[in-house]
């Protein structure tokens, strides 16, 4: 069968993204750092260029990448280091009034059940007992089956340190030489078809930037949010669970179940359980709101295209694919599809096959 030259090009890229897929799906542990890298370059390059332009002469382009990428690395940092304290705080307390909580579950719980026909009756000396023993055995044996299955010790643990000195290594070099990287990525393209690849990469672009600045801009805010409500109903740990779930809106509804989760354990620890609800339901439902009817529609924007679920859906399959690169790249290669998908729609809409 004879093909025409729009067919051939459609095979040919088809191809190519065949062989892609199956290159990261096989090296996928090997390329890791360097897709992590690349896709860090990708988001820093833009503030590394506005550093150039603003420091001028004085701001060669070395000086401008290490500057970007310390302060990167020390945001990191600074976020990770907002976890300790729930881990350090809430696992003991956790440990100690469990069975506090639970007691005093069935005590609001019990009356509802029976009006069910549902007879619920705990013995708390014994229950104190099972939870406790049961709790120090499964963090024993957590413990040992993580470092099992990671290996601490051996080549999983030299791989892991590897990757952690290596992706700054090579964070740093993408950055140096971005643009020389993206002028050679182009001198491959033929040249009859650079004029509608440079149109589709650079819609691809526009998407996923105005996405990505959107999407941080709505991380800000209900980091600010959460941690400020928090406070003010004197939750302890309010600082780094706000700062954290904030942060996590980035993967929709899955972050805010995370966070919410955290809020609502250590809102159990801290107050009676009348008061915990009312403060979770004031603060968590005011924040869904804000982020849901206000911020998303106005800072995202429905015209980019990316719906949460097409976000989730690109993680979960991208994920499940390729592992923890296929995470990585969820969301550029979402951004890739749907501008696409555009196209092609778009070309069928101007067809014969569709006036017909």
């Amino acid at each position: 069968m004879q093909l025409n030259p729009p067919q051939r090009h459609f095979f040919a890229w088809a191809l190519i993204a065949l062989v892609m897929g199956l290159v990261l799906w096989v090296l996928g542990p090997v390329l890791m750092p360097f897709v992590v890298a690349a896709v860090l370059a990708y988001a820093l390059n833009p503030v590394v260029r506005a550093l150039e332009r603003m420091g001028g002469a004085f701001m060669p382009s070395v000086l401008a990448v290490l500057i970007v990428e310390i302060g990167f690395l020390v945001l990191v940092l600074a976020v990770l280091t907002l976890l300790v304290p729930i881990v350090v705080t809430e696992l003991p307390q956790m440990r100690d009034k469990l069975p506090t909580l639970l007691e005093r579950g069935q005590k609001v719980l019990a009356p509802w059940l029976a009006s069910l026909g549902v007879q619920v009756s705990l013995d708390p000396a014994s229950l104190k007992a099972f939870v406790l023993q049961n709790i120090d055995l499964s963090m024993g044996e957590g413990l040992t089956k993580a470092l099992a299955s990671l290996r601490i010790g051996g080549s999983m643990a030299l791989a892991v340190v590897g990757n952690l000195v290596l992706i700054p290594v090579v964070l740093f070099y993408l950055l140096i030489d971005w643009r020389h990287v993206v002028r050679h990525m182009h001198s491959l393209v033929p040249i009859k078809m650079r004029s509608a690849v440079d149109s589709f990469v650079h819609e691809c672009d526009l998407v996923l930037g105005q996405y990505l600045r959107g999407q941080l801009s709505v991380m800000a805010v209900m980091a600010v949010f959460y941690s400020c409500a928090l406070a003010l109903f004197d939750l302890e740990l309010a600082l780094p669970i706000g700062v954290f779930t904030g942060l996590a809106v980035f993967i929709p509804y899955v972050g805010f179940g995370l966070g919410l989760i955290l809020a609502t354990v250590a809102a159990l620890l801290q107050f009676p359980f009348e008061q915990a609800a009312v403060m979770l339901v004031v603060v968590f439902g005011l924040g869904q709101a804000l982020e849901g009817f206000v911020l998303t529609p106005r800072l995202v924007g429905e015209r980019i295209g990316l719906h949460p679920i097409h976000v989730i859906f690109a993680l979960l399959a991208f994920g499940q694919l390729f592992g923890f690169v296929g995470v990585l790249i969820a969301l550029p290669a979402s951004a890739v599809l749907l501008v696409a998908i555009r196209r092609l729609r778009h070309q069928y809409q101007a067809s014969e096959l569709f006036r017909a």
